[in-house]
């Protein structure tokens, strides 16, 4: 199969986009390959298509348990074998997943990258065909970037147990340094590098300075219209600002990590479906989300890095129509974004402080707790221990940055049933009652892969196949799992935090004091970038971003707020020097042009356009033209 088979087969698209076929040429040639491509590029077909079309099997190693499951999704709907696996799945659901990835036939297993560390996966991973290694976000890998994850360092000593295979890193968001840090950190052979303009023609990048923000945002949606996603710096605000357009007659839905999972999953649902026009959402929200006709994205506070802003504003206008891109700033916006570095950045000893706080919360000793597995209640042990819960938030993504603990995303929402008995076993069991018989015969029939795979199912979907209350559905698989027939994991509706090691002794932590103060300063550097972005009124802002990310000689894009500002001073120019010139007389277009010497036909044009509808000149029936006071 060639790769536009591949592709014509399962997206059902004739052409690749620019630098795919390139880059999916280059990996099937067993090259280490870097793909830079803009959010919405189609990244992951680079490694997708391979994986279709070689032998064995693609690991893709991803920071998000949302991407994961939503990749997964969208493969398996397309009659492709994928799977995936994240810290909140149980050790026998692991199980099945490697053991298939070995003996089975998936295509693409997705892992985070702290399952790198794991010896289990990595004897596994010593058994499996492996066809392709794929990095996603690979600027994770940086500890330059500006979302550095330590144990993506992992993936370079993995490589070792299939020293021939190559690896594909993929990212939108890498500047030059971080770039060259990728190849480093990846143990790059050749370094075929292959860079596809970040440049986004159908977005119009536009900032606001406004003391009103909520005024000016409305104005926006009111004159753009359609969907649109509006972030926020904090949980508060989403609710503030989404009742303040509900309130103008807007749809809107909020999105937070606070919010309870099933009210999430509806917003996203209602706001996917167009129920709901905007999402007013922290950064929490948007990874993963495909939604090809958002309008515009306004951002209501500065984000902390343009990396963030490049990325999240990058979600509007994936379906290549006209879209918008504004950012609305207030004076007070620079001062709280430089002084936030400070609680961004506990101190290494409060960071050490928050560990102790949390495994004693736990009751976990020294030595004890790998894996395990615990919800998640921030506000209980804050207020256990008098911890400012903000700080102690930020001294957990340090301490799951250092791969002692992960807080999952609670993306994987579905119930899942694994069947533990052979087909015989469970016939005997169907038989055996005929309330479970009904149930497990429309299980069976509703979903396939239940003997070799962890399933999602709904039991609300079974218990209307069955015609019995999704309850006692529930209590039925609930009773399977205790007699080991199945095994049932029921959808977790609240937060968890996981311990990817045992408990280790505070002083042990190895924070390292020098990699902690370049981090500061390069966060420093980044708000200072993002400052500067916001404030800058003498440059296109389209060519500002590429610049940032190493294109030096992109043209102004003409429709951003400086180039439209540049225009209008422009046209207000040629207006004023073609009244002046037309004071010696009147004259048709083609003498007046000879007499504007500098300015382009276009100009000339509009601007002569722009004067007769201003009244101010006027032509006579031979087609001259003449100031409106001459007789």
């Amino acid at each position: 199969m060639t790769p536009e088979e591949a592709l014509h087969k399962y997206w059902h698209y004739d052409k690749f986009r620019p630098l795919q076929r390139e880059i999916i040429e280059s990996v099937m040639k067993g090259h280490d390959t870097l793909a830079l491509l803009p959010t919405g590029g189609g990244k992951s077909l680079c490694y997708q298509v391979p994986a279709i079309i070689n032998e064995g099997i693609t690991v893709v190693i991803s920071p998000l348990i949302a991407l994961m499951a939503d990749q997964v999704r969208m493969l398996s709907e397309k009659h492709i074998k994928a799977a995936y696996i994240t810290s909140a799945m149980s050790k026998h659901q692991v199980d099945v997943v490697l053991n298939n990835s070995v003996f089975g036939n998936i295509k693409l297993l997705y892992v985070s990258p702290e399952r790198l560390q794991n010896r289990t996966f990595l004897d596994h991973f010593r058994q499996m065909k492996v066809s392709l290694i794929a990095v996603d976000e690979a600027h994770c890998i940086s500890q330059w970037g500006y979302d550095f994850r330590p144990p993506y360092l992992e993936i370079a000593k993995v490589r070792q147990y299939h020293p021939e295979v190559p690896v594909i890193a993929l990212t939108a968001t890498a500047t030059p340094e971080v770039v060259e840090d990728i190849r480093s950190k990846l143990a790059f052979r050749e370094g075929q590098v292959f860079q596809n303009s970040f440049a986004r023609p159908n977005i119009v990048y536009t900032v606001r300075h406004s003391d009103d923000k909520e005024g000016t945002l409305l104005r926006i949606i009111r004159n753009v219209g359609g969907s649109g996603i509006v972030y926020v710096r904090n949980r508060r605000r989403t609710q503030e600002i989404s009742r303040m357009l509900n309130e103008n007659d807007i749809a809107a839905a909020a999105y937070h990590a606070g919010i309870p999972v099933k009210e999430r999953i509806q917003s996203q649902q209602d706001w996917m479906t167009s129920t709901k026009g905007v999402m007013v959402a922290t950064n929490a929200f948007g990874m993963g989300i495909d939604k090809p006709d958002v309008r515009y994205v306004v951002h209501l506070d500065l984000p902390e890095s343009p990396e963030a802003y490049f990325q999240e504003a990058g979600r509007a206008g994936r379906d290549g129509q006209k879209a918008y891109a504004v950012l609305i700033y207030s004076d007070g916006d620079c001062i709280k974004l430089r002084k936030d570095v400070e609680r961004d950045f506990p101190t290494l000893a409060i960071i050490k402080n928050s560990y102790r706080a949390l495994c004693n919360y736990y009751q976990l000793p020294v030595g004890a707790g790998e894996g395990s597995r615990f919800p998640f209640n921030i506000e209980e042990i804050c207020n256990t221990y008098g911890l400012d819960m903000y700080t102690f938030y930020r001294s957990l993504t340090f301490l799951e940055r250092e791969g002692l603990v992960s807080m999952p995303e609670q993306s994987e929402l579905m119930s899942k049933v694994y069947i533990n008995v052979d087909k015989d076993e469970l016939y005997r069991v169907q038989m055996s009652d005929r309330t479970i018989g009904d149930m497990l015969e429309s299980m069976l029939r509703l979903y396939g892969g239940l003997f070799t795979d962890f399933t999602p199912i709904s039991e609300a979907v079974i218990a209307k196949r069955c015609g019995m209350d999704a309850t006692k559905v529930a209590n039925i698989l609930s009773g399977l799992n205790r007699l080991e027939i199945i095994t049932y994991q029921p959808k977790m509706l609240k937060p968890q935090i996981v311990f990817c090691t045992p408990r280790i002794d505070v002083k042990d932590i190895d924070l390292r004091e020098e990699n902690y103060k370049r981090l500061k300063e390069l966060a420093v550097v980044r708000r200072e970038s993002m400052i500067d972005y916001a404030t800058n009124d003498k440059r296109c802002r389209s060519v500002w971003l590429l610049d940032y990310f190493g294109e030096k000689d992109a043209m102004n894009c003409g429709r951003c707020d400086y180039c439209l500002t540049k225009t209008m001073a422009t046209m207000k120019s040629v207006e004023a020097r073609i009244e002046e010139t037309m004071k010696e007389g009147r004259a048709n277009i083609k003498q007046l042009a000879a007499k504007m010497e500098g300015v382009e036909p276009k100009q000339l044009t509009a601007a002569v356009r722009a004067l007769l509808d201003k009244g101010k000149l006027r032509m006579d029936e031979d087609f001259n033209l003449m100031l409106k006071s001459e007789k």
